[in-house]
C-alpha cells in the first residue's frame, strides 16, 4: 500500500530536478515582487490611512487588468507550450502573435475605463466607517491611478515575452528581469514617496511613478534579451516581419484561449465583487483586507508558481504524446504543491498575525487584519489543491471546463455567500471571510473529480 502510494505521488530525484530548474526561478520572481509590493505598501501605509486605502482600491482595478493579460496570453500559451514540445516553432511564432493582437486590445479597453470611469470604480469601494475619510481616499485613489496607467503597456508587453520564454523552459531571466526591476522599484518608492535626497516628496504619487519606471524597465529587460538570443528562443524569429497567421491556428486558438481569457476576467471581477462585498463594513474593513491579502500573497507564491509549472511540464509532455508521463508527472505535482503549502500554512498561521504589526495605522485594522491572515492560513492547502487542478485542466486545452470550474464557481457560490453574509446577517466580518473562504472545499471535491476523470489528458497540437 505505502509503496503504491510513493510511486503515484513521490517522483524520483531527476524528476524533483526538472521541476526545481523551472519552478525556483519563478518562485524567486514573485516572491521578490510581492515582497516588494509589501514594503510598497508598508511605506504608503505610514503616510496615512487613507492613502493607504485609495491605493489599496485602484490596485484592486489594476489587478483586474493584470488578470486580463494573463488570461490573454495563458490561452494561447496552451499552444505555445504543446508547439514548444512538438518542435513546431512556426506554429509558436503564431501563438506569440496571437498574444500582441490580444494585449493590444486590453491596454486600450483598460486606457478608456480607467480614463472616464476613474471615479464611479473607486466609489465602489467607498463605505464610511470608524475609521477614514471617503473624499480624501478619493482623490489618492485618483492620483494614484492617473499615473499608474501609463505602465499598462510595459506591463502588457513582459507577460507576453515571459510567457513565451516560460514556454521553453527557461525561467531564469524573467526571474533576473523582475529582480532588477523590484529593486528599481524599492529604491524610487522609498526615494519618491519620503522625498529622501534630490528625490521630491510626492507621496502616493511617487509610489506610482516609481512602479511605472520599474515595468518599464522589466520590459526592456527581457525584449532586448529575447530578440538577441533567437537561438532560444527560435519562435521570435520573423515574429514581426507581419502580423498574419493561418486562420486554422487562430480559429484554434481562439476557441480554446477566449473561454480561458473570460475566465481570467471574470474570476478577478469577481474577486474585486467579493472586496466590494467587504467593504460595506467600512473603510477600515478594506485597509484591512489590503494589509491581509499583501502578506498572504507572500505565502501564496509557492502553490501559485507550482501551479503554474504544471502548466509547463504537463503541457509539454502532452503536446510531445506522452500522455502517460504527462498523467504520472501531475499527481507527483499536485501532491508536491498541495505538501508545501501545508507547512508554509502552518507558518503562516503562527507568525502571519505579526506582520500588521509593522503598520502605521489604527490598531483595530492591525488586529483585524491578523484575523484575515489566521482564517487564509487555515485554507491554504485547499486553496493549492483547487490552483494545482485549474493548471492541469488548462494545460490539456479544456478551457471550458476551467471556465465552469474557476470563474462561474465564483459567481454562482463565492460570490452570493459573500454578498448575502455581509448585506443581510449580522455576521462579524471575521465571519463573513470565514464563510468566504470555506467555499473552496467544495471546489476541492469538483476539482479531484475532474482531474481523476481525465479528461484534460489530450494532445491539442497534432
Amino acid at each position: 500500500m505505502w509503496a503504491k502510494f510513493m510511486h503515484k505521488f513521490i517522483g524520483d530525484r531527476a524528476f524533483y530536478r526538472k521541476v526545481t530548474y523551472i519552478v525556483i526561478p519563478m518562485i524567486i520572481q514573485n516572491a521578490i515582487t510581492s515582497f516588494v509590493n509589501f514594503l510598497d505598501n508598508i511605506m504608503v501605509g505610514q503616510i496615512g490611512t487613507e492613502q493607504m486605502t485609495g491605493v489599496a482600491i485602484v490596485n484592486q482595478l489594476i489587478f483586474v487588468f493584470n488578470l486580463c493579460i494573463f488570461g490573454a496570453v495563458s490561452g494561447a500559451g496552451i499552444f505555445g507550450t504543446q508547439y514548444y514540445g512538438k518542435g513546431d516553432y512556426e506554429g509558436q511564432k503564431y501563438a506569440f502573435r496571437y498574444k500582441i493582437y490580444s494585449g493590444v486590445i486590453i491596454v486600450s479597453l483598460a486606457l478608456y475605463l480607467f480614463t472616464r470611469q476613474a471615479v464611479p470604480l473607486i466609489n465602489l469601494y467607498l463605505n464610511e466607517g470608524n475609521v477614514g475619510n471617503i473624499y480624501l481616499t478619493l482623490q489618492y485613489g485618483k492620483k494614484y491611478l492617473s499615473i499608474m496607467i501609463w505602465g499598462l503597456l510595459p506591463f502588457a508587453l513582459s507577460q507576453i515575452y515571459i510567457n513565451s520564454i516560460r514556454e521553453t523552459g527557461h525561467t531564469f531571466v524573467p526571474m533576473l528581469a523582475g529582480a532588477v526591476a523590484v529593486c528599481v522599484n524599492l529604491v524610487l518608492d522609498y526615494s519618491l514617496i519620503f522625498g529622501i535626497g534630490i528625490f521630491p516628496e510626492l507621496g502616493v504619487a511617487g509610489a506610482a511613478l516609481a512602479t511605472v519606471i520599474a515595468r518599464f524597465v522589466e520590459c526592456a529587460i527581457i525584449m532586448v534579451w529575447t530578440h538577441t538570443h533567437k537561438e532560444i528562443n527560435p519562435y521570435i524569429v520573423g515574429a514581426y516581419n507581419g502580423f498574419g497567421m493561418p486562420k486554422k491556428v487562430f480559429k484554434e486558438i481562439f476557441i480554446k484561449g477566449t473561454p480561458l481569457m473570460m475566465n481570467e476576467v471574470l474570476w478577478a471581477c469577481g474577486m474585486t465583487t467579493v472586496v466590494q462585498c467587504y467593504s460595506v463594513r467600512g473603510l477600515e474593513v478594506v485597509a484591512a483586507q489590503n494589509i491581509s491579502s499583501t502578506i498572504t500573497n507572500l505565502f501564496n507564491i509557492v502553490y501559485m508558481q507550482i501551479g503554474a509549472s504544471i502548466a509547463i511540464v504537463v503541457g509539454q509532455l502532452l503536446g510531445a504524446g506522452k500522455l502517460e508521463e504527462a498523467k504520472d508527472a501531475d499527481n507527483k505535482m499536485i501532491f508536491f504543491c498541495v505538501s508545501c503549502c501545508a507547512v508554509l500554512a502552518s507558518v503562516m498561521m503562527v507568525f502571519g498575525g505579526l506582520f500588521p504589526m509593522i503598520y502605521k495605522t489604527d490598531p483595530a485594522i492591525k488586529e483585524l487584519a491578523a484575523q484575515f491572515i489566521r482564517i487564509a492560513a487555515l485554507f491554504m492547502p485547499f486553496c493549492a489543491f483547487c490552483h494545482a487542478t485549474y493548471f492541469t485542466l488548462r494545460s490539456g486545452g479544456k478551457t471550458v471546463v476551467t471556465f465552469l470550474f474557476d470563474s462561474v464557481y465564483v459567481w454562482s457560490v463565492m460570490i452570493p455567500v459573500a454578498f448575502i453574509c455581509a448585506h443581510h446577517t449580522n455576521l462579524p466580518i471575521t465571519g463573513v471571510f470565514f464563510f468566504v473562504q470555506a467555499t473552496e472545499i467544495v471546489k476541492v471535491v469538483i476539482g479531484y473529480l475532474m482531474v481523476r476523470s481525465g479528461i484534460w489528458v489530450q494532445n491539442i497540437v497534432k
